[in-house]
């Protein structure tokens, strides 16, 4: 298996291109106010939220809730971090 970091892009303006503007998804319950939440979390790491893009969606039975967002970011660090800092969350399931 490769290692991500050595991982390039076969054509030239495929695959990530930093600083650039990407969109991240996180589920988890639908009590923990997320809508708010996603977007404060991702601000507090120093990323630049997009507000007029936060969507969100309830489970069919209404026990969870998946937040979208965009955001802009500089490096793949940043991209990265947005991913582990909401899943650290304990009210975040998984993030896409």
């Amino acid at each position: 298996m490769r290692d991500i970091e050595t991982i390039q892009a076969q054509k030239e303006g495929q695959g990530f291109q930093f600083p650039g503007e990407f969109e991240i998804t996180a589920m988890g319950n639908a009590s923990a106010d997320l809508k708010a939440r996603v977007p404060q979390i991702l601000e507090g790491i120093g990323l630049h939220v997009l507000h007029e893009t936060v969507k969100h969606r309830h489970s069919r039975e209404g026990n969870f809730l998946s937040v979208t967002v965009s955001f802009r970011c500089d490096t793949r660090e940043q991209y990265d971090l947005a991913h582990s800092t909401l899943r650290a969350d304990p009210d975040i399931r998984y993030t896409l």
